[in-house]
């Protein structure tokens, strides 16, 4: 792992190592995060069979269903992190996402798993802001959007594992038995993040200086009151709605139009999504570090230049027939795509104060899941199910097209964000 203190002043509380440490479990806590979540994507197939659900329906369990949930509770979860513990709130968010996990194993309708999903939302809603809070507190600004890059990365390392090990052991033993095993060990893992990990405090990069908390009002207030942020948060928002909206189908899409069996689905996705994903998380954080150091509107411009130069790559990767260049496109459309998040997450911690830093995660992750996450699946899904009566089989190719051409509107918002951004710098040095 890259040593993300060298150089830094040395926090009176962590050691370097016990930095790294916390940012390693924290790491694997998100990617348990997204294991668990895309562990429906890769067992859609299955479920799709044996309970006879449309597109549509298989969009709501991941999507609008989930999201609702997870985004809502994240904020009155993000208050309380701004204030109390934050290693516990994860250690306890972790039990009941997990915990949900396994549950969705035992439904036998349509509507059991619905809410079993749901539970996995609630749980989730507790994991990102209070960790990403925690960073923050361990590293100082310059650093930032480095280490988030790195837990940020945990969010396709689950997706790999995900894939890999949900097409394998779904193959193997089916998709009830899969959700079992995959959510029992999260559960592990909580009790050692509770009892190995410390809490950071707060504000050591900041002056030491964290003053009382704002109220809710006066959070939402300041932050929507800033010229870049409503541009960068609905630029993540739509560059979530293209991921989440294509690489929900991507099972789907193999098994259709390149007749891949899902024991290697899992694998092959694993590897392009997925290691796509962690290279592009990784590298967004870690290059715009060095390019924004002496023009921080970099931290907004790469992610959304990056975002357009993907989209031709998504469309030549969905009408191929060669199923070897269409997953090695899929590997540069998912590096592109994933360089967004870190730098975004940095810049929203940089704009607010320490005691605000989980709330403005949670109302990030607010606008960029409810509309990512809540509408992309439902939103490619329905193209997909009206396009059925026009295009036949060809609905799906279609729906993908339209959902990937949408980060034209991402680019646009996070340019519009980049130039909006030195005047909130500007207003916070004089405040």
């Amino acid at each position: 792992m890259t040593d993300l203190s060298r150089g830094g002043p040395a926090s009176e509380m962590m050691s370097s190592r016990i930095r790294a440490y916390t940012l390693l479990i924290l790491t694997a806590v998100y990617a348990f995060n997204f294991i668990d979540r895309q562990i429906l994507v890769i067992l859609q197939p299955l479920i799709k069979k044996e309970l006879m659900l449309s597109d549509t329906q298989l969009g709501l369990l991941s999507g609008f269903s989930f999201a609702v949930f997870y985004t809502t509770l994240g904020i009155p979860i993000a208050r309380l992190a701004d204030r109390s513990n934050r290693r516990n709130i994860i250690a306890i968010a972790l039990t009941v996402w997990s915990g949900m996990t396994a549950l969705s194993g035992l439904a036998n309708t349509y509507w059991q798993l619905l809410l079993a999903r749901i539970g996995v939302g609630i749980g989730e809603a507790g994991g990102s802001p209070p960790a990403h809070s925690m960073i923050s507190d361990m590293y100082e600004p310059k650093r930032r959007a480095s280490a988030l890059s790195i837990y940020s990365a945990g969010l396709y390392l689950g997706v790999v594992l995900g894939y890999v090990f949900g097409g394998y052991l779904g193959q193997r033993f089916g998709w009830r038995a899969t959700f079992l095993m995959v959510g029992i060990p999260g559960v592990l893992l909580a009790f050692l993040l509770r009892f190995t990990v410390r809490e950071p405090a707060r504000g050591h990069h900041d002056g030491g200086e964290v003053g009382e908390q704002p109220s809710l009002k006066d959070t939402l207030t300041y932050v929507w009151r800033l010229k870049s942020f409503p541009f960068f948060a609905f630029g993540c928002a739509m560059a979530a709605f293209v991921s989440y909206g294509t690489s929900n189908f991507m099972p789907n899409f193999l098994v259709r139009y390149h007749d891949i069996p899902l024991s290697q689905i899992g694998l092959l996705l694993g590897i392009t999504g997925g290691g796509g994903g962690m290279l592009g998380t990784y590298l967004g954080g870690t290059i715009t570090d060095r390019i924004a150091k002496n023009d921080p509107r970099w931290y907004l411009w790469l992610p959304g230049l990056t975002g357009v130069i993907a989209i031709p790559i998504g469309l030549v990767l969905y009408l191929t027939e060669n199923t070897t260049l269409m997953l090695v496109l899929y590997f540069f459309a998912a590096t592109l795509g994933t360089f967004y998040l870190a730098p975004s997450i940095a810049m929203a911690h940089r704009l607010v104060s320490p005691r605000m830093r989980a709330m403005a995660s949670a109302i990030l992750f607010f606008v960029l899941n409810l509309i990512g996450l809540g509408l992309g699946p439902v939103v490619v899904g329905a193209i997909s199910d009206i396009l059925h009566h026009i295009t036949g089989q060809e609905s799906l190719r279609s729906a993908l097209i339209i959902g990937s051409s949408l980060a034209l509107v991402k680019g646009y918002l996070f340019w519009k964000g980049g130039k909006n951004l030195p005047a909130d710098l500007a207003a916070m040095k004089k405040g």
